[in-house]
């Protein structure tokens, strides 16, 4: 299932509306969304692996092989590592590995708060992290092991969600902008207006987001209201606009957006760079457009559990998926933006997505760009203009 990592992980981080910092209680009234995504299977759907010699790698002197358990617990998403970044690690340190998987950030949280399994690591995308330091669920970083960070971009340090990342270290990152195909529409596109101002070409081949706070984000930010924007003035004026757009509109999904584009049955689709990605590699005259206006981010981290029995190993392997030859080739394998600043300096990671200024952003292109916030009770008014938008 080569396209896990986007499909089962990525799209169904979202099927609970969890693009958000939401608390146990939102969860608990939130309305529903379809279960799971079916991958497909595509051999061009995996990247050519980035060729970094494994061998010759040893521990650095900060790392006290005498205090290494024998074993790690890492609860992650599905197909979200390089096997053999993972056997190196073992062969490196003496410690195996075993991974779980999970398929929201919500049945994770869940699972940590009933404890009976004692994980050692978690992989929680930004939201979710503010939501397990809250619950106590979370170790503070040992930073004198945790010392490769000082590789990543400090763009993806830092996050609202974390505060000097004393709980996480950054592990995989994207947007929510849009792609679509330059020879239906042209190179030129730049503007949320191709969505909310199509051309005539574009009718009945628009696709949006089956997310809501995803579409109606964008709606907003077109409108010039922050993507977090929770006011009844601004909401429905967002409303307006996507009742506008909607006869343009092929459908609402978060599942199989570049699916569609590659097929020619849209021309412009709503979607995470990991789908415009897999898009353009099929078909050549797909762009994807971080929009002038702003678009949304996200990001998955690397914690350690509160009380894990594997605390110190857990560490130590931290800071191996922060070295840069391992997160060049561990984002070979995932297909996903890596936050390492040095790979990307080093030429380990793939010089097509490094040079793409869509995919890897500059400063500038960076402070466009917005996070999801806890709406708290103000999400019965997103689920209200959603049910209406989609009767309609």
């Amino acid at each position: 299932m080569s396209n896990r990592r986007i499909y089962s992980r990525r799209t169904v981080l979202r099927m609970l509306g969890a693009v958000s910092v939401i608390s146990p209680l939102a969860l608990s009234c939130r309305s529903s969304e379809p279960e799971g995504a079916t991958p497909r299977s595509s051999p061009a759907a995996r990247p050519s692996p980035t060729v970094v010699p494994s061998s010759g790698f040893q521990l650095p002197e900060y790392v006290d092989r005498t205090r290494l358990e024998g074993e790690l617990f890492v609860f992650n998403w599905g197909d979200y590592i390089d096997p053999d970044v993972l056997s190196d690690f073992e062969r490196l340190t003496g410690v195996k590995v075993t991974v779980d998987t999970y398929d929201t950030n919500e049945q994770a949280i869940a699972k940590l708060q009933q404890g009976g399994i004692a994980y050692d690591i978690v992989v929680p995308t930004d939201y979710a992290v503010q939501i397990l330091i809250g619950l106590g669920l979370l170790e503070p970083l040992d930073r004198s092991v945790v010392r490769a960070i000082e590789h990543l971009d400090p763009n993806n340090l830092n996050g609202p969600y974390d505060p000097g990342n004393r709980y996480s270290v950054p592990y995989f990152w994207g947007t929510s902008g849009y792609a679509y195909d330059t020879a239906v529409l042209g190179p030129d596109l730049a503007s949320w207006e191709a969505l909310f101002e199509p051309a005539e070409a574009a009718r009945g081949k628009i696709v949006m987001h089956g997310y809501y706070r995803e579409t109606i984000a964008a709606a907003l930010l077109w409108l010039g209201y922050p993507l977090n924007e929770t006011s009844d003035e601004a909401l429905q004026r967002a409303l307006e606009v996507l009742k506008a757009q909607k006869p343009f509109v092929l459908t609402y999904t978060s599942e199989n957006n570049d699916e569609l584009l590659i097929a020619g049955e849209a021309v412009i689709a709503h979607c995470w760079t990991g789908q415009a990605i897999l898009a353009k590699r099929e078909r050549p005259t797909i762009r994807y457009v971080i929009p002038k206006e702003g678009c949304a981010v996200w990001q998955d981290n690397l914690c350690v559990v509160k009380g894990a029995p594997h605390r110190y190993a857990a560490m130590v392997f931290i800071d191996y998926l922060c070295w840069p030859e391992i997160a060049a080739r561990n984002a070979s394998y995932v297909g996903y933006a890596s936050p390492n600043r040095t790979a990307r300096e080093q030429g380990l990671l793939d010089p097509d997505l490094v040079n793409d200024p869509a995919i890897y952003l500059d400063d500038t292109t960076w402070k466009r760009l917005q996070w999801f916030k806890d709406l708290g009770p103000d999400y019965v008014k997103y689920d209200r203009i959603w049910t209406e938008l989609r009767a309609g």
